[in-house]
């Protein structure tokens, strides 16, 4: 029982974030994650226009989904800059956006960095400018993919946990694990596993369980803001704050904050939406 223990606790430090490297050029797990996140997203919205006789062709969907995959990478690198680390960014601009550095060459280092709610947020901005070029009702749209999209957190937080970063705070639970990249190689929460499991497939299960039974448009799309809110926001306590911010408001970390506000989002969407 004992080993099993200890190499459970080390299964990080035998994780590899690249799947290869050629040179200077390393494809992350992290990466594919993303791709298997749109694409798991894909397939269930498509099963619901085929199964619910909702609207849209897949040229719709494919469409839209260069607008989505756009907002999410912009939205969560310039979300990242704002919310965690504006003051170092002001400072190193170049940084933002330039996947490179030049210390003893060139050499790809990829972006380092994304928010969550800021994707979130230029997702959002990205649909309502998409659905009204395209004559399309805005909350019906949110409310069929707002059932499939928790599925795709599960990829993410797994390609974190690969990366072995966003790990937890230090605990002596007996599931907890040593990171390689914490400087203190303390056991910790493995808190990417938690919000993989809560944050994508919890969730994912309640909302594809209610998706039929809500008759006004955009309930749904509000029950997911106050749900994923609601569920980050109580990981976060197991969840080790970003060290350049640290506890933003008394025990509370930037990501309740914003999870706060997602939830009372939610809530103001879902009365305006129910009368």
């Amino acid at each position: 029982m004992e080993n099993w223990i200890a190499s459970w606790r080390h299964i990080p430090a035998h994780l590899s974030p690249y799947l290869f490297e050629i040179g200077s050029f390393q494809l992350r797990w992290y990466s594919l994650m993303y791709l298997a996140a749109f694409a798991c997203i894909y397939l269930l919205v498509m099963r619901r226009i085929r199964r619910e006789n909702f609207p849209y062709t897949a040229e719709t969907i494919q469409d839209y989904f260069v607008w989505a995959i756009l907002g999410v990478i912009l939205g969560g690198r310039f979300g990242y800059v704002f919310f965690y680390n504006l003051g170092y960014y002001l400072q190193h601009p170049l940084e933002i956006i330039f996947p490179f550095e030049f210390n003893g060459g060139l050499h790809f280092v990829g972006i380092s960095g994304m928010s969550y709610h800021g994707g979130a947020i230029a997702v959002l901005i990205a649909s309502v400018i998409f659905c009204r070029k395209r004559g399309i009702d805005f909350w019906r749209f949110a409310d069929l993919f707002s059932s499939a999209v928790p599925l795709g957190y599960t990829f993410g937080r797994i390609g974190n946990f690969i990366n072995g970063e966003l790990y937890g705070r230090a605990t002596d639970v007996p599931w907890g694990m040593v990171f390689p990249l914490d400087p203190l190689h303390l056991l910790r929460h493995p808190s990417q596993l938690y919000e993989a499991f809560f944050e994508g497939i919890v969730l994912f299960a309640v909302l594809w369980a209610v998706r039929k039974r809500f008759s006004t448009t955009g309930a749904l799309f509000a029950f997911y803001i106050m749900g994923y809110g609601l569920v980050r926001f109580f990981i976060e306590f197991f969840r080790e704050p970003d060290v350049q911010l640290g506890f933003v408001l008394g025990p509370f970390s930037m990501g309740q904050l914003l999870c706060l506000l997602m939830i009372l989002a939610g809530a103001a969407i879902y009365a305006l939406r129910a009368k």
